[in-house]
């Protein structure tokens, strides 16, 4: 920024001291300046406030216009959806892992050759830790 400062006071310095041309190559700088400060200044002109684009009929200036520091921005509006369109089938999905897991465990279950029975036993549940930590 320090370096902005500089180059920009030497310009102002060069400018000034360009000022007391005389004649015609003083008139021709002085325009060339006035040229090149209206160009700068057109560069800059603020556009058109949004909430008049319907007006003009340009249905692009109007969706595109919705930016800014008070608008909301289309983009932004749009990766939000995105994610919660995928929050919402992440969740879908581990739903239907979950209730095939479930339908696997009682498939297992139904189909083993031990009662159901044996499962519930307080006693059978030690016995298979027993046998786990072994």
């Amino acid at each position: 920024m320090n370096d902005e400062i500089k180059f920009a006071n030497k310009i102002r310095q060069a400018l000034n001291e360009g000022s007391h041309l005389s004649g015609e190559r003083g008139a021709r700088v002085a325009e060339r300046l006035r040229a090149a400060r209206e160009r700068a200044l057109e560069r800059r002109r603020i556009a058109p406030v949004p909430s008049l684009a319907w007006a003009r009929g340009s249905a692009a200036a109007v969706v595109g216009g919705f930016g800014g520091a008070g608008g909301f921005s289309l983009r932004l509006l749009l990766a939000t959806a995105l994610l919660a369109a995928g929050l919402v089938a992440m969740y879908s999905g581990q739903q239907d892992q979950r209730a095939a897991d479930v339908e696997e465990l009682d498939a297992l279950l139904l189909t083993d050759d031990l009662p159901i029975d044996a499962y519930l036993d307080r006693g059978f549940e030690a016995w298979l830790k027993k046998v786990a930590a072994n």
